[in-house]
This record gives C-alpha cells, sequence and structure tokens, in this order.
C-alpha cells in the first residue's frame, strides 16, 4: 500500500494541477498573453486540460492506494512531471515568470517531481510484493496496449526530436504553429504517456489495466474538449490531417469505454 505520507504528496499535487488546469482550462484567452511562454490560447486551454486529466489521475492513485493496481498510472505521473521539468530547464531562456500563473505551473512541476523522487524511493525500500490477480487481461487487451504504446510513443519521440518546419509541425496535425518550446512540451506529454502503459503489454492483472483505464479517462475528456471548443481553427480541406488529431482521442475514449463497460473500473 502507499503509504500515508505518499498519499497526501499525491493528494496534493492533484490540487496543485486541479487549481492550475481550472485557471487554464477556463481563462484560456485571458492567461495565454501571460503564460510562462508563447502560446496561442488554445494551447493554453489544451495544457490546462493536461492538468485537470492530472489531478483526475493522481486523486485516483491516493484514493486507490495499492501499489499493484496504480503503479502504472504512477509510471505516467512522475515520468510526466520529471520530463515536462527538463523541458522548461532546457527553454529556460524562453521562460517569463512575471504572472503569477508562470509560477504556478513552474511550482506544480517542481512539487510533482518531488513526489516522483520520493515514491521512487518508498517503492525501492519497500519493494512491494505481487498479489495474483484472479481476474487476468486477455491477448486483445495487450494488444490494444502495445498498438497504443507505439502510436503515442512515436508522436512523443517525434514531438521531442522534430525541428519547427519538419512534416506537421506548421498545423498539419495541431492546427496552429508552435514554438519548438510547445512542441516538445507535447512531446514530453506524450511520450510519459506511451512509457507507462508498456507494463500493461505484458501485464496480467486486470485490476491494473482498468485502474489505467478510468484514471486516464480525465486526460481524454479534458484534451479533447479544447479542440471542440476551438473547432474553427481546424481546416479540414485544406488540412486534412488534423482530422487525426480529434479523431485519436475519441477512438481511444470509445475502445476504453468499451473495456470499461464490460469489465468495470477495477475498484
Amino acid at each position: 500500500m502507499l503509504s500515508n505520507t505518499s498519499r497526501w504528496l499525491t493528494s496534493l499535487t492533484a490540487f496543485s494541477y486541479e487549481i492550475l488546469g481550472a485557471l487554464l482550462f477556463l481563462l484560456s484567452d485571458q492567461l495565454a498573453p501571460v503564460f510562462a511562454w508563447k502560446v496561442t490560447p488554445f494551447m493554453t486551454m489544451t495544457i490546462g486540460g493536461w492538468c485537470l486529466g492530472n489531478a483526475w489521475l493522481a486523486y485516483f492513485i491516493a484514493m486507490r492506494r495499492d501499489w499493484q493496481r496504480v503503479y502504472t498510472t504512477l509510471i505516467y505521473f512522475w515520468l510526466f512531471g520529471i520530463m515536462e521539468l527538463i523541458i522548461v530547464f532546457l527553454f529556460r531562456a524562453k521562460l517569463v515568470l512575471v504572472h503569477p500563473i508562470a509560477w504556478l505551473y513552474l511550482i506544480t512541476l517542481l512539487v510533482n517531481v518531488i513526489v516522483a523522487i520520493l515514491g521512487t524511493l518508498e517503492w525501492l525500500r519497500n519493494r512491494p510484493a505481487r498479489v495474483a490477480d484472479s481476474h487476468q487481461t486477455t491477448t486483445l487487451q495487450r494488444a490494444l496496449a502495445l498498438g497504443f504504446v507505439v502510436f503515442v510513443g512515436f508522436l512523443g519521440y517525434y514531438g521531442l526530436t522534430a525541428q519547427i518546419g519538419d512534416p506537421g509541425t506548421n498545423g498539419g496535425i495541431f492546427p496552429e504553429v508552435m514554438s519548438l518550446f510547445t512542441l516538445q512540451s507535447f512531446g514530453a506529454f506524450y511520450f510519459s504517456l506511451s512509457l507507462a502503459v508498456i507494463p500493461l503489454i505484458w501485464e496480467k492483472s486486470l485490476k491494473t489495466l482498468l485502474h489505467h483505464a478510468v484514471a486516464s479517462y480525465g486526460l481524454i475528456i479534458f484534451i479533447t474538449t479544447p479542440a471542440l471548443v476551438y473547432i474553427q481553427l481546424f481546416d479540414f480541406t485544406a488540412r486534412p490531417f488534423g482530422a487525426i488529431y480529434i479523431a485519436v482521442y475519441v477512438l481511444v475514449g470509445i475502445v476504453t469505454v468499451i473495456v470499461m463497460w464490460k469489465n468495470g473500473t477495477g475498484n
């Protein structure tokens, strides 16, 4: 079981993401000009969606506590904070820490990383034993996990390594031209998502898979919503690949709902 300290710190980080995410999500037009670096309102609302999704996920982790059930979502949560903070460090010359919202973003990432370090040390110290789950994942479910890792991992790797002007970076998929700072921040998000799902390729515990599904579902909801709010930015005639951005979230959302509808949420 997660210690009370880990639960408390995870809940604290969730609360920070909840406040940060709500502000960016609901006040994207007002906060985009004063964010930590140059972003548009759509990008700001999407980053707010990450944060709200992270809060959702962290609250589920704190509620359920059991290492075996929550470890894949912990991997994502810890990696997200670490990778996003690395991106901030690499682009520190571009940071504009004037408005409180920029400081809140930075502080939330720092807290996230502290939780990741302490959580890793706790896991290494306790080495929780695995318990056999009478309900096991199917071959199809593990194959879907593999497909997710390959596709989302590619997006993450491309976002981390591509340069502005490379295919897809000039509004070809995401409807706006990103700065390299924003592109790599998106890449870090996708890459951490994919790495966290790798254990589900061989994980036999159905409860672990179902927990991952329900705990990650907030990310699907809160990231798809900005695309619908700013749907006018998509030109599906001139840039048809923009449909991929929305379709992927919708498809993953539908598949996840079907899995949970058939098997529950792992509670």
